[in-house]
């Protein structure tokens, strides 16, 4: 990992889990508004810490008087998040991890977390993002492999129509698939080791799980 490496922190659910140090070890840092919180619980230091903090409390500001931050005026047109993320993509970023990205009090943050992230992985960045618990891996066009462990859960959600479709190293495997728009077929499966996707046409999310071992 490398200093083109950079993590983002959102306000969602946080788990540090030995696969998150893992992810994020050698990144560098920048917060988004009341994701600061996650930094304590990471034991990091952003460089950069910007938003409209309309969530993040004195006492979260106290906490961190040494961190520059760049105050955004609420009625803006990008969230907190997409700030943060083009500051990092200013200072050379080429693979974006986002953290609290997932879960929270706020599904309208998530699903445009997701698309975020679908859009970026389409201009050529590398996306992870992840609660600690569970994670997001945009697919598109080509081949991807997780290193999941043996049976853990993962779902693959079609943004489209999926062509070509591959899954290797699962309980239920495919070869060449066509998946509808939609369909619920590739919802909970079962890594068995590291999982590899080949995908011919279309665009997913891959959503993993790899702490969660009930349909071992």
């Amino acid at each position: 990992m490398t200093h083109s490496t950079f993590t983002i922190l959102l306000g969602g659910h946080l788990a540090v889990t030995d696969r998150l140090k893992a992810a994020l070890a050698g990144s560098r840092f920048i917060a988004a508004d009341s994701g600061m919180r996650h930094a304590a619980a990471l034991d990091v230091k952003p460089e950069l810490w910007v938003g409209d903090f309309d969530s993040s409390d004195a006492e979260l500001v106290e906490r961190f008087p040494d961190v520059e931050r760049r105050i955004y005026p609420p009625a803006k047109t990008e969230t907190d998040g997409e700030i943060a993320t083009m500051e990092a993509i200013d200072r050379g970023a080429k693979r974006l991890i986002f953290v609290g990205a997932l879960g929270g009090e706020r599904s309208d943050h998530l699903l445009q977390h997701l698309f975020h992230a679908m859009s970026l992985a389409e201009q050529g960045f590398d996306i992870l993002l992840t609660s600690g618990e569970e994670e997001a891996v945009p697919l598109l066009p080509g081949e991807k492999t997780l290193d999941l462990p043996k049976g853990s859960l993962f779902s693959i959600i079609g943004f489209s129509a999926l062509e070509g479709f591959d899954i290797l190293g699962a309980r239920y495997p495919l070869a060449d698939f066509s998946l509808p728009f939609g369909s619920s077929r590739t919802v909970s499966n079962v890594a068995e080791g590291p999982v590899e996707f080949h995908l011919r046409s279309g665009r997913a999310m891959i959503l993993a799980r790899p702490y969660d071992f009930t349909g071992a």
